[in-house]
C-alpha cells in the first residue's frame, strides 16, 4: 500500500482531512496516467454524503490521512484509454463509490459488485496498483472505466451526482421489487432525510402511491406539496400508524 507509485505523475489539486478534526483543507497530491482501461475525467460537481464525514472525522477508525472525500462524482470524459469502447472525450459521466473489485466472482457476474470480498472504494480504497484511492474533492480523476456510467444529456449534472450513492440506495430496492415496470403499488418511505426525499420522487415517477412516515410533522408540507407525496404519517402517532398496514413495501432512510 503507497500513496503513489512512478506512474503517479499528474498533480492534482483538491480538498483534504489531515485528521480527525472534521476540517478539510487543500491538498496537491498526484493521480496515476490514464491507462489502458482508464477514462480521465473532469470534474465538474461532487456531492457530499454522510459517509465523507465519517471518514473525515475516523468515525469507523479506517480512515488513512490524508483523505480526499467523495464519491458522488459527475465530470467530463478527457482521456481514454485503448481498451475502452463505450466512452470517448467528451462524454458526460458519472463515479460513484466503487473503484475496483475481483470482476471474477458471483456477484460482479451479476452486477452485484458492492457485495465482492475484494471490493475497493473511491476514496479511502486500495487500487489495482496498491495505491490509495482520493475522492471527488478534486479537479481531476482517473477511473476504470468498468466503474464509470454515462449522464444522459437531458440530465442536469449537479442533480445527478446525488445519484450515485443516495439515487442508487434506494432505486436499487425498488428494482428488486420489481417496482419499475409494475405501477400502482403503495409504497412506504420511512424518514424524509436525504435518501428519503430521492425515494419519494422516484416511486412517484415510477406511478405508484407514496406515503412518508416521519417522526417530524413539520416535514408534511415538504413531502406533500414539494415532492409529492400521497400520504404523511407521523411515527410517533399510533392512530396514524395503524394506517400503515396497508402499506405493501417500506423503503427505510439511512441514518448515519
Amino acid at each position: 500500500m503507497a500513496l503513489e507509485t512512478p506512474n503517479h505523475t499528474q498533480a492534482v489539486a483538491g480538498w483534504a482531512a489531515y485528521d480527525s478534526s472534521g476540517k478539510i483543507a487543500p491538498y496537491i497530491f498526484k493521480r496515476r496516467e490514464n491507462g489502458v482501461n482508464d477514462v480521465t475525467i473532469q470534474v465538474m460537481y461532487c456531492g457530499i454524503c454522510h459517509t465523507d464525514l465519517h471518514h473525515v472525522k475516523d468515525d469507523w477508525g479506517i480512515t488513512m490521512y490524508p483523505v480526499v472525500p467523495g464519491h458522488e462524482i459527475t465530470g467530463v470524459i478527457t482521456k481514454v484509454g485503448s481498451n475502452v469502447k463505450n466512452f470517448k472525450i467528451g462524454d458526460r459521466v458519472g463515479v460513484g463509490c466503487l473503484a475496483a473489485s475481483c470482476l471474477e466472482c458471483e456477484f460482479c457476474k451479476n452486477s452485484q459488485e458492492n457485495y465482492c470480498d475484494q471490493i475497493q472504494f473511491t476514496y479511502n480504497g486500495i487500487f489495482w496498483d496498491g495505491t490509495i484511492t482520493y475522492g471527488g474533492y478534486s479537479e481531476m480523476l482517473v477511473a476504470d472505466h468498468r466503474y464509470v456510467v454515462h449522464v444522459p444529456d437531458n440530465l442536469p449534472m449537479d442533480a445527478a451526482a446525488p445519484l450515485l450513492c443516495a439515487g442508487i440506495t434506494v432505486f436499487s430496492p425498488m428494482k428488486d421489487c420489481q417496482l419499475l415496470e409494475s405501477p400502482g403499488k403503495k409504497v412506504g418511505i420511512v424518514g424524509l432525510g436525504g435518501l428519503g426525499h430521492v425515494a419519494v420522487k422516484m416511486a412517484k415517477a415510477f406511478g405508484h402511491q407514496v406515503t412518508v412516515i416521519s417522526t417530524s410533522p413539520s416535514k408534511e408540507n415538504e413531502a406533500k406539496q414539494r415532492l409529492g407525496a400521497d400520504y404523511f404519517l407521523v411515527s410517533t402517532d399510533a392512530k396514524q400508524m395503524q394506517v400503515g398496514n396497508s402499506l405493501i413495501c417500506f423503503f427505510e432512510e439511512v441514518f448515519h
